[in-house]
């Protein structure tokens, strides 16, 4: 008896091995993941909408169609990014990601306080060559630090009703993401 539950122990500790291994080496192997999705419909350092998910078809999974959707694929090797996005009527929000999918920064119309989301992405090292500035203070520059070179960043503008979808879409056709000229 005792050796069939030091078996089924074995079995189900492998079993629970293979599987966690499974899930973690899954995302790197993966081929089809969101950067290399929208890579084929997005350029780099330029927010591009879009399209309306079907049921048929959609740019990423698992799109919620009551919202406007535009997305960046940013790359921080040629400098900093500039980033900002009139907030929308209803609901406005901004995730960042890195080019293997892990969320490091969101914000949203109401936290930001203002009426267009600005800010500055940048990797640390870039962070670290930035002069210290004694006018500017930390509530008039807010500035995000990538963990990777290179990434996503998705914008989401709510529309309640039908009808203002093409007001969301809107407020997105004004969003810019671009790399911050030398001064």
């Amino acid at each position: 008896m005792i050796r069939l539950l030091l078996w089924m122990f074995g079995g189900a500790l492998l079993g629970g091995i293979v599987h966690l291994a499974t899930v973690l080496l899954l995302p790197t192997l993966a081929t089809q993941d969101a950067y290399s999705r929208l890579a084929q419909v997005a350029p780099v350092n330029k927010v591009t909408p879009l399209p309306q998910p079907t049921p048929d078809k959609a740019a990423i999974p698992f799109l919620d169609p009551a919202f406007a959707m535009a997305v960046c694929r940013y790359d921080l090797s040629d400098g900093p990014i500039k980033f900002s996005v009139p907030v929308s009527p209803a609901y406005t929000s901004v995730s960042f990601y890195t080019r293997a999918q892990v969320a490091y920064y969101a914000i949203n119309d109401r936290a930001a306080g203002r009426r267009v989301i600005e800010l500055d992405l940048m990797t640390s090292e870039q962070r670290g060559d930035l002069p210290d500035d004694e006018e500017v203070t930390a509530a008039d520059r807010l500035i995000v630090e990538s963990p990777t070179l290179t990434g996503l960043i998705l914008i989401k503008a709510l529309a309640p009703e039908a009808g203002l979808l093409p007001a969301a879409r809107s407020v997105l056709a004004a969003a810019r993401c671009q790399v911050q000229p030398n001064d």
